[in-house]
């Protein structure tokens, strides 16, 4: 039976807490999509197509032709930041697009100028900006940006607003009392708590209101008790967290396969070089932690070492990354992979990939979004694990694993989508071909 789903109609506005390499790569990327100047590709809602029904029925259509979501052209940008660099400035600093290819875009680029962000240097060591809120306590400087949500939609005539969290990463926090539930939470916004990072007072804000969330980075933020607590209770989408880019990518590919073939593991050693802002803010021990976390899960929760003690209980996994400045937004990581096939011959896998982290997490940033409006239009709320596929650290209910598997995760998402528009599912079995003749 196909879900009722809200008509899209109105303008959709992205509000995007950060607005640096990542968040002015997709802003200037959608321009120049609807500029007719350039293609949206790596995204997966502008790019994609999903099989329905059998194979000899040849029913493949594009995403955004199968499913009703915002046209590029019904989308309105917002966004806060530390610095008061509108997003020319920014895009111009960041050295990801090329300055010819931004001077084309300068006009709408220029127009978007970011509102003063939500700052707490303990929670970001690295960085230190001034255009920033001051308030006498955390709930209010969620009630500021409360109010620049709805100033926001009502300049800009949306009829509907999503939040997607592009800023920095923050210092490595675990849940405490504070995040178990959402009386805890509001108390400990109106005393100050600690151990509320900006990124949560965002989550909190957009919650409130009524709008989805979903943290593209892997510090702690919607991923607590309060916080689905609170997107159950206002019927908000949410999800988590890390936009699934470069050396984790890989190993969301390449691992799969190796358990596919029952080839071991004795190792896997991961390193990278980065010079951007995320570079810099991750040369500080305590925030590369967060993400370290966010990377180490992958490969456990893939090869399952317990149910394959024989192939990957001795597994070593280890990650660096390295702040380079020289290299930019172009990073390079390299992977080291020693593995053993039959009989326990040694074998190694080396990937050497020289990506650029913006140009990949743009479009998984406007994918969300939609999907984000897509699920809010659908009746759909709290965590959305179907949309694992675009995070390194999938976020899903306590007692549930994450699936990390690239593959398992894309299905996932097309049968969520196939679901929601009264198609079969598809399991891939193919065996009613052959017993039909």
């Amino acid at each position: 039976m196909k879900t009722k789903i809200e008509k899209c109609e109105g303008k959709l506005g992205i509000l995007l807490p950060g607005l640096g390499a990542v968040a002015t790569t997709l802003i200037a990327g959608v321009f120049a999509v609807r500029k007719g100047i350039a293609l949206p590709i790596g995204s997966y809602t502008q790019m994609g197509s999903i099989r329905l029904g059998k194979r000899t029925e040849n029913r493949n259509p594009k995403i955004k032709d199968f499913v009703p979501l915002a046209d590029l052209k019904d989308i309105e940008f917002g966004a806060w930041d530390i610095f008061p660099d509108n997003a020319y400035e920014s895009a111009s600093k960041a050295g990801v697009l090329d300055q010819q290819q931004l001077d084309v875009l300068k006009s709408e680029l220029s127009g978007i100028k970011p509102m003063k962000g939500v700052f707490d240097r303990r929670f970001v060591h690295n960085l230190d900006g001034h255009h920033v809120k001051s308030a006498l306590t955390k709930m209010d400087l969620a009630k500021a940006l409360m109010k620049d949500i709805e100033q926001f939609k009502a300049e800009h005539h949306c009829s509907r607003l999503v939040m997607v969290w592009c800023a920095s990463t923050e210092i490595y926090l675990q849940a405490g009392p504070v995040h178990q539930t959402l009386d805890a939470f509001e108390e400990g916004l109106r005393n100050n708590d600690p151990n509320i990072a900006p990124s949560m007072i965002y989550a909190y804000a957009a919650l409130k209101s009524g709008i989805p969330y979903a943290n593209g980075a892997p510090n702690l933020s919607c991923d607590f008790p309060a916080m689905v607590e609170l997107a159950r209770k206002m019927k908000n989408p949410i999800g988590g967290k890390d936009f699934k880019t470069g050396q984790t990518l890989m190993k969301t590919i390449i691992a799969p396969g190796l358990k596919a073939r029952n080839l071991g593991i004795n190792g896997w050693f991961s390193t990278n070089i980065l010079g951007n802002r995320d570079g810099e803010v991750l040369d500080d021990p305590e925030s590369f932690k967060t993400k370290e976390v966010s990377k180490l899960g992958s490969l456990d929760n893939i090869l399952e070492p317990k149910l394959n003690p024989d192939l990957y209980h001795d597994l070593y996994h280890k990650i660096r990354i390295n702040y380079y400045p020289p290299r930019g937004d172009n990073k390079e990581s390299w992977d080291n992979i020693d593995i053993f096939g039959w009989l326990g011959y040694k074998m190694q896998i080396k990937i050497n990939f020289l990506c650029r982290d913006s140009i990949l997490a743009a479009p998984i940033v406007l994918d969300l979004a939609l999907l984000l409006d897509l699920a809010k239009r659908s009746g759909m709320y709290g965590i959305q694990e179907w949309l694992s596929f675009f995070f390194k650290s999938p976020q899903s209910l306590p007692d549930l694993p994450p699936q990390h598997d690239l593959f398992r995760q894309l299905m996932k998402l097309e049968n969520t989508l196939r679901h929601l528009q009264g198609e079969n599912l598809i399991t891939h079995l193919g065996l009613d071909y052959y017993e039909e003749l």
